[in-house]
């Protein structure tokens, strides 16, 4: 094994709590697009800001349009061998907490519960009430915009309803993000897993768990901007090396 993964597996065997931290970069080995790369969905589609949505009744079609047009692909994907390896660590109680800016339920589907992964993006798999919270599945909200785009509103309240995602422009998710900070601070070993480490306020949680005392890994197929406050900087396929590191 070289030098650098035999690092990397030490310092998961000496750990006693690890904290990952998960980008889109774990997913796309999973044949799920990244959003904000080159040539990504958001070069090619303009991203509805979180005030359109709201304002307008086209920019909410739209929307919808885009989900279901990507849904087979979402539907389809299933955990890789990077999120089984980090599964893998769950089990043996490695991990306390499973912090992703991902919105697609994988790390889930790889058998971690629910309560132990927070969200920061939130998740795509569903939809929510933006005025009471009430949740409603995709299949509901197809089977009703599918005929005639007729938007979906809360069987509840009658608010508008949206993919219980983060959008541009909407505010974060104030308990997951203090969840998330809690974890940062009482890991004594973070793992930042295929983020480009840009999109802040997300991106501040490694520096959180490096500057209350934890040693800090970065793994990603191109460097981050946080790359220099790392104890190692793996610049390698994800999938491949947790697999690697977490054999036992």
């Amino acid at each position: 094994m070289p030098a650098e993964l035999e690092a990397f597996a030490e310092l998961i065997e000496n750990s006693r709590s690890i904290v990952i931290f998960t980008g889109a970069g774990i997913s796309t080995e999973s044949g799920i697009p990244d959003f904000r790369s080159p040539g990504g969905l958001w070069e090619k589609n303009r991203p509805i800001e979180f005030s359109e949505f709201l304002q307008s009744e086209e920019a909410r079609r739209e929307s919808w349009r885009r989900k279901f047009a990507m849904e087979p692909v979402l539907s389809k994907a299933k955990p890789n061998k990077g999120h089984m390896a980090i599964s893998s660590l769950y089990e043996r109680g490695k991990i306390g907490a499973v912090i992703t800016q991902n919105i697609d339920g994988l790390h889930q589907a790889s058998g971690i519960r629910d309560e132990d992964v927070i969200e920061v993006h939130g998740n795509t798999t569903y939809a929510k009430c933006l005025d009471c919270g009430t949740r409603m599945e995709l299949t509901q909200v197809q089977e009703i915009f599918s005929n005639d785009e007729t938007l979906p509103s809360c069987g509840d309240c009658g608010g508008i309803v949206k993919t219980a995602t983060i959008s541009f422009g909407q505010a974060m998710p104030v308990e997951e993000m203090r969840r998330a900070s809690a974890a940062a601070m009482t890991c004594d070993l973070m793992l930042a897993i295929g983020s480009s480490l840009v999109v802040y306020p997300a991106a501040d949680i490694p520096l959180m768990a490096k500057q209350g005392g934890a040693q800090l890994v970065i793994l990603n197929r191109e460097p981050t901007p946080l790359d220099d406050y790392a104890d190692l900087v793996l610049n390698r396929e994800i999938g491949e090396t947790l697999a690697a590191v977490t054999k036992r």
